[in-house]
This record gives structure tokens, C-alpha cells and sequence, in this order.
């Protein structure tokens, strides 16, 4: 069956993937839905009553997770259409000032996940399949106060630059989104909300346009995909202005 995975299913920018993959590819027959709260995945898959879902509770900063997800693909060899790398955290905090397991957590969710779940993936995608990574405006330029997580996102958005150039020759596609700041929980979590005045004063992304013109850039073969204006604007202007002094304007 042609099958759409997407991680991060549950909630935020994931869910509203899900909503929209349909609209977009229309030949997907099958979701597999990852993420850890099994409740909101179930939830989820009944919005999808003509489309056969696999709900996988798991949780991705786990390495046990990859071997459950490995062995689920040797047995079903699913044809992928679409790989939706949307899981992943940030958290807002300098550098020795907050607990050490947190800032490994976004190298293992934002890093490591998306890197195996990318490898293991590949190999079960046709020609026409499409590697959507989910990355951030803080790819564009390191952001004191969320150090880790800007570098992080600057990972994704260079693996999916080479990303693409390796699978051109197989017919696949590879596309980073790099939307700025949306409200959902994300923002809570990360213990960004009323904690930042640059979060509070940038213009917000609607999850609903991010999702679907993410797709459509997926879709069209895009390879870097950058919502509003402002922030096609942001990307330009960290490229051209040195980075010492951008660091200071990113400063979050």
C-alpha cells in the first residue's frame, strides 16, 4: 500500500500534516502515525476512516524505538510516498544553566530520530517519494538563550540539502520547512511562552498554511521551504550580514 509515515503525529504541526496529506497526495492509502501518546493517535486515526492507519506509540528518544520501528517496516515493506520528520523539542535556556538531560534531548529527538528514522526509511521508498524534514527559522542563524536547539535545526536543514542531491538519482525528493515561531504546545513546553521578548513581539506562522504549503513544496521538489515574507526575509539577511553580528539580533 502507499503509505505516509509522519512523527510527531499527535499534536501541533504534525496532526495538521496528517489532516492535509491527503489533499496533496491523494494516491496515500496508509498512515503510519508515530509518537508517544498513543490516546491522541487513536484520537487521530478515526478522523481517517477511509484510509488504513497504523498508530505506533514510540517514543524516539529511546534507541529501543528504532528496533520496533526496523522490524515494523521488514514485515509490512510498505511503499512510502511520503516521510514526515516532524518530531521534535526546544527548550529556552543558556548553556549550564539548565539540566543536562534536557539539552540532549533535542540532540536525540531533532538529530539522531530523524537521521535513523530517514535511514531506515529510504529503502522502502518508490520513485516520486518525498522526505519532508520539519527544520525552523533558527536554522538560519544560532540563537543565544536556545543554542542547542538552533544548532540542531541547522543540522536538519543541511542533511536535507544533501539529502536531496543523494536521492535525486533514485527519483526521490528531500524538503526542510523552515517555518518561524506557531502557537501550539510546543511553546509551553519548551518554557518559551512569556519568557522571551523575541518570541513575543516575531509575527507567528498559522499551522494550518505551514502544513500545507510544506507539502506542496514537498510535492513540487523543493528543497528549502520558508513561510511569510518576514522570514524569506530573515533567511536572506542571515546569509549576507556576518554571524557575529546576527547572533546578537537572534538573540532569544
Amino acid at each position: 500500500m502507499k503509505t505516509a509515515i509522519v512523527t510527531g503525529a499527535s499534536s501541533g504541526l504534525g496532526r495538521e500534516f496528517v489532516r492535509q496529506i491527503s489533499d496533496v497526495f491523494p494516491e496515500v492509502e496508509c498512515y503510519w502515525l508515530i509518537a508517544r501518546r498513543t490516546d491522541r493517535l487513536e484520537e487521530l486515526a478515526a478522523t481517517l476512516p477511509d484510509k488504513a492507519v497504523e498508530c505506533l506509540a514510540l517514543d524516539l528518544c529511546d534507541p529501543m524505538s528504532f528496533m520496533a520501528y526496523q522490524e515494523k517496516l521488514r514485515q509490512e515493506e510498505p511503499e512510502v510516498i511520503l516521510l514526515v520528520n516532524n518530531a521534535g523539542c526546544g527548550y529556552l535556556g543558556n548553556i549550564g544553566e539548565m539540566e543536562t538531560s534536557t539539552q540532549t534531548r533535542m540532540i536525540d529527538l531533532n538529530l539522531r530520530a530523524l537521521t535513523a528514522i530517514t535511514n531506515m526509511t529510504v529503502p522502502f521508498m518508490a520513485p516520486g517519494g518525498c522526505v519532508l524534514n520539519v527544520s525552523s527559522i533558527a536554522s538560519f542563524c544560532p540563537n543565544p538563550r536556545m543554542t542547542v536547539y538552533s544548532a540542531s535545526k541547522a543540522y536538519v536543514s543541511s542533511f536535507t540539502v544533501g539529502l536531496a542531491e543523494e536521492l535525486r538519482p533514485k527519483g526521490l525528493t528531500a524538503t526542510a520547512v523552515c517555518p518561524g515561531p506557531m502557537q501550539t504546545e510546543f511553546l509551553d513546553i519548551g518554557g518559551i511562552t512569556g519568557n522571551s521578548k523575541t518570541f513575543s513581539t516575531l509575527p507567528y506562522c498559522d499551522q494550518v498554511r505551514v502544513a500545507g504549503g510544506a507539502l506542496r513544496a514537498a510535492r513540487a521538489g523543493r528543497t528549502i521551504y520558508t513561510p511569510r515574507l518576514f522570514y524569506k526575509f530573515y533567511r536572506v539577511l542571515a546569509k549576507v550580514t556576518p554571524v557575529k553580528l546576527m547572533v546578537k539580533l537572534a538573540k532569544t
